[in-house]
């Protein structure tokens, strides 16, 4: 098995949703973290949602969470970890167009 860390460095989330990452076929993923930038002039509400593929089903992690101008927020880092199976995937979307950069740090499992 072969433990590998990776960054995923997306941008800029929008309206239509911004797919951020994707685990690899035959991969697991340990999200150590997601950092969301907003680089618009005024406060952004973003939503950031997991999709279990395997499932079939799309949930919120965080839903209209503020980050106000100027600002980042943490939504996975520290005590928290989210845990993915190959093909999941992580999508923020925005009230702002073009308005948060996003950063995802895994450790991918194969």
């Amino acid at each position: 098995m072969a433990n590998v860390f990776k960054n995923s460095i997306k941008g800029p989330a929008s309206t239509g949703g911004l797919n951020v990452y994707t685990t690899p076929a035959a991969t697991s993923t340990t999200v150590i973290g997601v950092n969301v930038a907003n680089i618009a002039s005024d406060n952004i509400y973003v939503d950031v949602e997991i999709t279990d593929s395997s499932a079939g089903v799309t949930k919120y992690l965080v839903k209209g969470a503020v980050i106000p101008k100027g600002s980042s927020a943490v939504l996975v880092g520290g005590e928290q970890k989210v845990v993915l199976e190959a093909s999941d995937s992580i999508t923020v979307t925005s009230n702002v167009t073009d308005s948060a950069d996003v950063i995802v740090s895994v450790l991918e499992i194969s």
